[in-house]
C-alpha cells in the first residue's frame, strides 16, 4: 500500500477497484477510519466479487510480517472459483453444525447467554450462506524442508518447537491482512475449524500433505456494519511482578 501524496490527506492512494467499491458499500476509508478498535468478527457478507488485484495488495501486507528465522515459509491459496467454494462450504457446513452442537450450550464465562446465542446464530447464516462467499484466503507454511536439518539437533523439543515455530511464521500475517482488509473496508473472519477435517481440505484444494493449513478466512463486503470490538480490558487481565 502506497503512501498518500503530501495534497491528498484521505489515506494511503488505494486501488480504484477497492475506492470504488468501498464507496459503493458506504464504508469509510482514510487514516480517520478506525482500523483495530471496530475490527470485530465479521461472517455477514455480500455475494459482489473481490477483485483479486485487491487479495493480492492484501497478501503483499501479510509478507511483511515477521517469521522464524525470516524463513518466509508461508504460502497462500485465492480460492474464488464458484464451484471450489461451493465444495468448501459442504465441509465448512459439516464444522459449522458439530462446532454450534457441542459449544453452543456452553456459554463462556465472559458472555453472556444472549450474545453467545446471537453469535450461534451469525455461524448458522454464515454456514447458509457460504456458497455465497466471494472470496476465500487459505494461509498455509511447509516449514519441515526448511528447517529439517536443524530440528534433527534438537529432537527432544521437536513437538513444541514445530507448533510455536511455524505458528508464530503464519498468525502475525494473517493479522496483518485482517488489518489491511478492514483499512480497504472489506470484513474477513480467521477460522481454523478445517483443523478438523484437514486431509479434505487439502485433498479439495490440491495441497501436497506436508503442507499445513493455519487459517481459512473468508472474504467480502460487509452485508451489516464494523462495530466496536467487545474485550476485558487489559487492566483487568495484567500482572505486575
Amino acid at each position: 500500500m502506497s503512501a498518500a501524496s503530501s495534497d491528498d490527506d484521505t489515506g494511503p492512494d488505494l486501488p480504484p477497484a477497492a475506492v470504488a467499491a468501498a464507496e459503493r458499500h458506504g464504508v469509510p476509508l482514510g487514516p480517520d477510519a478506525p482500523v483495530m478498535e471496530v475490527m470485530r468478527t465479521m461472517r455477514r457478507l455480500r455475494p459482489d466479487p473481490v477483485p483479486r488485484e485487491l487479495l493480492i495488495e492484501l497478501l503483499d501486507a501479510a509478507t511483511w510480517a515477521p517469521t522464524g528465522g525470516n524463513s518466509q515459509t508461508y504460502g497462500y491459496l485465492i480460492v474464488d472459483d464458484r464451484e471450489a467454494i461451493h465444495r468448501c462450504g459442504e465441509l465448512w457446513r459439516r464444522h459449522q453444525r458439530f462446532y454450534s452442537a457441542s459449544q453452543e450450550p456452553l456459554t463462556p464465562r465472559f458472555s453472556t447467554r444472549e450474545k453467545w446465542r446471537e453469535l450461534h446464530d451469525t455461524l448458522r447464516y454464515q454456514a447458509e450462506r457460504f456458497d455465497e462467499t466471494p472470496a476465500l484466503v487459505v494461509f498455509t507454511c511447509d516449514l519441515l524442508e526448511t528447517y529439517l536439518k536443524a530440528m534433527l539437533r534438537v529432537l527432544a523439543h521437536l513437538p513444541r518447537f514445530m507448533i510455536q515455530g511455524e505458528s508464530s511464521s503464519i498468525y502475525p500475517g494473517v493479522e496483518n491482512f485482517l488489518i489491511a482488509a478492514r483499512a480497504h473496508g472489506l470484513a474477513a473472519t480467521l477460522t481454523t475449524w478445517h483443523m478438523l477435517l484437514e486431509p479434505d481440505w487439502r485433498r479439495a484444494r490440491g495441497l501436497p500433505r506436508r503442507t499445513k493449513i493455519f487459517a481459512v478466512v473468508p472474504v467480502g463486503w460487509p452485508a451489516g456494519h464494523f462495530g466496536p470490538v467487545a474485550r476485558r480490558p487489559a487492566s483487568a487481565v495484567t500482572r505486575i511482578l
